[in-house]
């Protein structure tokens, strides 16, 4: 018997104090996505599969993270996909070819997929909303910077009322994995994500 679809994804996290800065600055230019969609990097944007797919899907990513060893990231400034798309993101100055490998693992096996735009690890802080409120995110984010290290990354799961919840953490160089059960993830301790 199939189950129901579901609609995934999976990012690194921003740990804190970062993901609470980078969610309120969010939240202060109105983005309706804030309260939804926690700050981090996509490695696979939203992406359909089939509920009896995320036993082999967890394999998958759990085989990935294993093989992985963390590294830094570092962020810096802030930058635009305008005009393609309504979106203004802080870039990734340093950590950069290890999101691009990593996007490229998890993006095959049972989750290969085309993508509409070419793989650009950033922080999204402004999605969807109108011109002026995209100039203010870019200027108050010009000199925004952060540097952390990054354990692993987790699968996320898009719920009902359109909110993404953790689901999973893979961390680097361990065949282990984390439920969502508050357990500490791979980027530290929970914060309470294109579309993403």
């Amino acid at each position: 018997m199939t189950g129901p679809a579901r609609n995934i994804g999976v990012a690194v996290g921003i740990p804190e104090p970062y993901g609470r800065e980078l969610q309120g600055w969010r939240e202060r230019l109105g983005d309706p996505n804030a309260k939804r969609i926690v700050p981090h990097v996509t490695l696979l944007p939203p992406t359909e599969v089939m509920t009896e797919a995320l036993e082999s899907i967890e394999e998958h990513l759990r085989v990935i993270a294993a093989d992985e060893s963390p590294f830094d990231i570092r962020l810096r400034g802030s930058a635009t996909f305008l005009p393609v798309s309504p979106v203004v993101f802080v870039p990734l100055v340093q950590g950069i070819s290890e999101c691009e490998r990593l996007e490229a693992r998890v993006r095959s096996g049972p989750l290969g997929r085309e993508i509409r735009f070419p793989y650009h690890p950033h922080v999204t802080v402004a999605h969807d909303l109108p011109p002026d409120a995209l100039d203010r995110a870019f200027d108050a984010l010009r000199a925004y910077e952060a540097t952390f290290r990054v354990w692993g990354y987790t699968l996320f799961e898009q719920d009902f009322d359109g909110t993404w919840r953790p689901q999973r953490d893979f961390v680097f160089g361990t065949s282990s994995s984390f439920g969502s059960d508050g357990a500490p993830g791979p980027a530290g301790p929970r914060a309470a994500d294109d579309g993403w």
